[in-house]
């Protein structure tokens, strides 16, 4: 049996989601394990697919990136699958297919899970250059202040006797966020 697997990070990649169905769809896939969640956060869709799966069985991924995080994730994966003697099959892999299958395609599949890990390696590499640039150029904003940045308006506002909730609603801030500042 062919079972695929369809995962993009948010819902708004709303067309990356639908292709991925499409694709898996016309390459013959029987059952699809979908998701909309980040690839670091809990993919219940994924751990039920490869629960799944049995003795002779596919499992179908448009890309490689859309299975695993890194490179340990993959092997991972893939000695799961080998352990139930379960191929996979990623039917975008640069411009080729890759089934495992065969010794070439396991061999593809882990220096190209390598490439894609140094890849991301790389990106995040630049990116924290390009901050810390930013940053000595006075560019670099950073991220949207907190509910910290609100603690003075939060203390006054408690201190005129209102209460927590009525603070966060006000305020257009969590809570939690009140009672943490109070706190401090």
């Amino acid at each position: 049996m062919k079972v695929g697997y369809a995962r993009t990070s948010t819902i708004e990649q709303a067309a990356g989601f639908e292709a991925q169905q499409r694709d898996l769809e016309v390459s013959g896939v029987e059952k699809i394990y979908k998701e909309q969640v980040s690839s670091v956060g809990e993919r219940n869709q994924l751990e039920a697919a490869l629960d799944f799966v049995r003795d002779g069985d596919t499992i179908v991924v448009t890309k490689l990136d859309r299975l695993a995080r890194s490179t340990a994730h993959l092997l991972n994966i893939i000695d799961q699958l080998e352990n139930k003697n379960v191929g996979l099959r990623i039917l975008d892999f640069g411009g080729s297919e890759v089934d495992t299958h065969s010794p070439t395609g396991k061999l593809m599949l882990t220096m190209f899970g390598a490439f894609g890990q140094f890849e991301r390696e790389m990106m995040l590499e630049r990116q924290r250059e390009g901050i810390a640039k930013a940053k000595t150029e006075g560019k670099y904003k950073g991220r949207k202040p907190t509910a910290m940045a609100k603690a003075s308006e939060v203390k006054k506002l408690r201190a005129e006797g209102i209460g927590p909730t009525e603070i966060a609603v006000k305020l257009g801030i969590g809570r939690a966020s009140v009672y943490r500042i109070l706190a401090s």
